[in-house]
């Protein structure tokens, strides 16, 4: 019976991850691109100075680096590290490709639904500060019916996405690289991690921002630091490295070290789909954090958390990608053929760096991983409060550390393909909220693009808790 579960998750994940969704996702990042005048110029060279700018008079629950770092840790996860090397194995290492331009043009789309966030947000009774896809449907569309409805579905398939993308996955991640290398058994890897993030959760945003500000800065140096030894070991492969991943973005074909070419098709679905999972652009799940910052306008903000899909993907899924595709191509003896999963992958290729490569890989994983844990139950915590309200917090945090606990022991393909699906269903309204205020988008950026420190007058609304 779970075997045929499994075989139809993965059937469904296939349908939907087919090329239409390929068209909207990309079609969005590249329209966007064009609508905000290419904004990925400005989120490099203003939003990272203002990512490390303090805004405190502004309104908000946390800093501007703190709602940027709580975002960082839900991407930074095991989508740059496991996520991209599935997508070789699965894709060809053409995936590599389609998922960094994912992220190129992926940083359009992450500022236009960051903006939209802010804009629309609402302010709680007792002062939280509250936004998202969700808020953005139901207070920015002129069809108030539909973006009520839109903004309801976006909330459920957020709150049921958090248990895969954010949870599951990462842990599952945590488990199998604890046991490889040190021997010891996945489930008490499980329950370690499911206590912490336990304790850490029910302190609320500014208790999962305080961690991240300290954690997601260390792991990014960490683990960037070790791709670079790998690159120094493998210089001699990064060129051709370079040259397979191009030539074989776009056909089928074979290269040196055993790899193969599956195809535009394979290449593009593995890509994005990975990419999307790593940066999350035009999932809308970002968003949900960035309401929260002390801002002085939407675009200020847009820009800073924007900037996030740039060191996610355009520097470190990128640098992943060199170091497996470079691995594989100088160490003939992996067969590829027989690897179906990212981590091994990885592994393989962090064992090159003496007794200190196991170390950095397993030390990044569970840093990685569990900040995502920790990023992800806020955007969770935030879709179910909003169609569940109050009341709902306790019990979906309780189910969140439950199944912290128990993802050791689920089939991790089956894991991947279901957070791909939820990720889909986040991903429709959230850039059907985008494509429809795109004018607002366009709008606020004309506005405040050339003044970042202009204050926006609109009132915040109030609502009941």
């Amino acid at each position: 019976m779970f075997e045929a579960i499994g075989n139809f998750i993965l059937e469904v994940d296939n349908v939907i991850w087919g090329w239409w969704l390929i068209i909207l996702l990309f079609g969005t990042h590249i329209f966007m691109t064009f609508r905000t005048g290419f904004i990925q110029w400005k989120s490099i060279t203003k939003g990272i100075r203002l990512s490390v700018t303090k805004d405190l008079d502004a309104e908000g629950e946390v800093s501007n680096f703190g709602a940027l770092t709580t975002a960082l840790a839900a991407t930074i996860g095991t989508g740059n590290i496991i996520g991209v090397g599935t997508a070789i194995a699965l894709g060809g290492p053409g995936a590599v490709l389609w998922c960094w331009l994912s992220g190129v043009f992926g940083i359009a789309t992450k500022y236009a639904e960051s903006l939209i966030a802010v804009k629309y947000r609402v302010k709680k009774r007792d002062g939280r500060m509250q936004g998202g896809a969700m808020y953005a449907l139901s207070r920015g569309l002129k069809w108030k019916r539909l973006g009520a409805v839109l903004g309801m579905i976006f909330a459920v398939f957020a709150g049921f996405a958090s248990f895969g993308i954010g949870c599951a996955t990462q842990v599952n991640a945590i488990a199998g690289v604890v046991k490889s290398n040190t021997g010891v058994p996945g489930w008490i890897a499980g329950i370690v991690i499911a206590l912490l993030t336990g304790v850490v959760i029910f302190g609320g945003i500014r208790s999962i921002a305080n961690v991240c500000e300290k954690l997601v800065p260390f792991m990014a140096v960490f683990y960037v630091a070790g791709c670079l030894i790998i690159l120094g070991i493998n210089y001699d492969y990064i060129i051709p490295a370079v040259s397979t991943i191009l030539r074989l973005a776009f056909r089928p074909g074979a290269a040196a070290g055993g790899l193969v070419g599956t195809g535009i098709m394979m290449a593009m679905r593995y890509g994005v789909a990975r990419g999307l999972f790593s940066n999350e652009s035009g999932m809308g799940s970002a968003p949900i954090a960035a309401a929260a910052a002390q801002t002085r306008n939407p675009v200020r903000q847009a820009l800073v958390s924007s900037t996030g899909t740039f060191w996610d993907t355009v520097v470190v899924c990128l640098m992943t990608g060199l170091v497996l595709v470079s691995t594989i191509m100088k160490n003939p003896s992996i067969n590829v053929d027989e690897i179906t999963d990212g981590g091994t992958l990885t592994t393989l290729a962090f064992n090159q760096i003496p007794y200190l490569g196991p170390i950095i890989l397993t030390l990044g994983l569970i840093c990685f991983a569990f900040s995502t844990v920790l990023g992800w139950a806020y955007y969770g915590e935030r879709a179910v409060e909003y169609f569940a309200g109050k009341k709902g917090l306790i019990p979906y945090r309780i189910l969140y550390v439950a199944v912290a606990a128990s993802a050791p022991i689920v089939t991790l393909d089956v894991v991947w393909a279901l957070a791909d699906i939820l990720n889909a269903l986040m991903a429709i309204p959230n850039l059907i909220a985008v494509l429809l205020l795109s004018n607002a988008i366009a709008q606020e950026t004309k506005k405040y693009i050339n003044d970042l420190d202009a204050w926006d007058d609109s009132p915040v609304p109030v609502i009941e808790d």
